[in-house]
């Protein structure tokens, strides 16, 4: 039997290609090689799937992808938040926007949006295959002839969408399976990389501020003393670094600064200029006059990180605030500012909420999805060579993408 498209990945962008181009009257394949369809989007946002960015503007949305966001302009006039809302509506998944316009399904369950796409399939009469793992893929000039599978099975369609993802979260059978095709076709492949992942440092004494919170901190990284980037919000220590929306954010722009030297420095009270808050810290001096440092500590810092700047400052626990000197008062006006860690690495890609890096944008029409090297080939997701912060926009590009590739096929 000889499908009009077979599509392989069964996440997100593969599951709204295959749909989107079954309701268009195409005979459509869908093969995922996991037991189940959508593994990867079950565990994005903790379980709750931040399943976009509710940005009106195009114009506003392509910048947060920097220099290649503007690949995304046809996808995204097709096919972008307003769309994506609709059609989980449409499917009984109402939604609710939070904090820096973050959607989520109203029941916080990334189920519910997995169930919607199912259904989608459902009606639109695609095929699906799980457990179906792709061994090779073989091409006859410019174009695909054939899919062979592992059990040697031979499968053959008129056109072809790869949607295999990246290397984030292998578990979930985001392998990098689809670089070594691509590859294989002719393609070029910029080093897929993790990002949105959490960093590594060299100071040991990090693993004491495990599991601590910071809010409302401003977060820079520094190469050779000059400032590259920040970001103002929130981050948690881990034992061996940091995570969080913040830390995510930057690990991108480290991850092209590495392996040279690279700082990462937090200002605790960043609505403060050091010249503000040295005034403070002089008055909170005299008005706690009689209060030890370890106790003042408190008005600055939470309880857990209280034990590390009292190492770090160099002022002993017990000693009165109206007795340190103006030295002293430098030091932690210092920590308070500009709290300075090393970073030694970025975290794996067990790790990375996605990949950086993937297929050329310049080897694909960003019009169609359509491979410029091979004739039938059309990709969608994550496998592409573009990547947002957090916040839904790297869904997204998965949703855009897919809606895009799987329109171009028409029966």
């Amino acid at each position: 039997m000889k499908y009009d498209i077979i599509v392989i990945g069964g996440g997100p962008s593969g599951m709204m290609a295959a749909a989107v181009a079954g309701q268009n009257g195409a005979r459509v394949l869908l093969l995922e090689k996991n037991h189940n369809l959508g593994a990867k989007l079950l565990i994005t946002g903790k379980g709750r799937c931040n399943v976009t960015n509710y940005t009106l503007k195009v114009s506003d949305l392509v910048k947060r992808y920097g220099d290649n966001g503007k690949f995304l302009f046809s996808a995204f006039n097709k096919f972008g938040p307003e769309e994506i809302i609709s059609f989980l509506k449409k499917y009984g998944v109402s939604v609710k926007t939070e904090k820096d316009n973050r959607v989520f399904p109203r029941s916080d369950k990334a189920l519910d949006v997995l169930n919607a796409l199912k259904k989608f399939l459902k009606d639109s009469g695609v095929e699906i295959r799980t457990k179906a793992q792709v061994k090779d893929i073989v091409k006859k000039g410019e174009r695909i002839e054939k899919i062979i599978l592992k059990d040697g099975e031979q499968l053959l369609a008129d056109s072809f969408i790869l949607a295999t993802g990246g290397k984030s979260y292998p578990l979930t059978g985001s392998t990098g399976d689809g670089y070594g095709w691509l590859q294989k076709l002719g393609h070029h492949i910029v080093l897929p990389r993790p990002a949105l992942v959490p960093m590594l440092v060299r100071e040991k004494w990090v693993r004491e501020l495990e599991g601590l919170s910071l809010k409302n901190v401003e977060i820079s990284i520094y190469k050779n003393n000059k400032k590259i980037k920040s970001e103002f919000g929130e981050a948690i220590f881990t034992d061996n670094g940091l995570s969080g929306p913040i830390i995510l954010n930057l690990s991108k722009m480290v991850g092209e600064l590495l392996p040279e030297n690279v700082k990462l420095k937090v200002d605790f009270k960043p609505g403060l200029d050091d010249k503000k808050l040295d005034a403070q810290l002089q008055l909170d001096f005299k008005n706690f006059a009689n209060k030890i440092f370890k106790n003042y500590l408190a008005e600055l810092y939470p309880s857990k990180l209280i034990p590390v700047m009292i190492k770090l400052s160099g002022i002993s626990a017990d000693k009165k605030v109206n007795t340190i000197s103006r030295e002293e008062r430098k030091n932690l006006l210092k920590l308070l500012k500009s709290f300075t860690l090393e970073i030694k690495a970025l975290d794996s890609f067990d790790k990375a909420i996605i990949t950086a890096g993937g297929v050329d944008l310049k080897e694909i029409d960003p019009q169609t999805m359509r491979s410029k090297i091979i004739e039938n080939l059309y990709l969608a997701g994550e496998i592409l060579d573009i990547d947002g912060p957090t916040g839904g926009y790297n869904l997204q590009v998965c949703w855009s993408t897919g809606n895009l590739a799987g329109s171009q096929i028409v029966k």
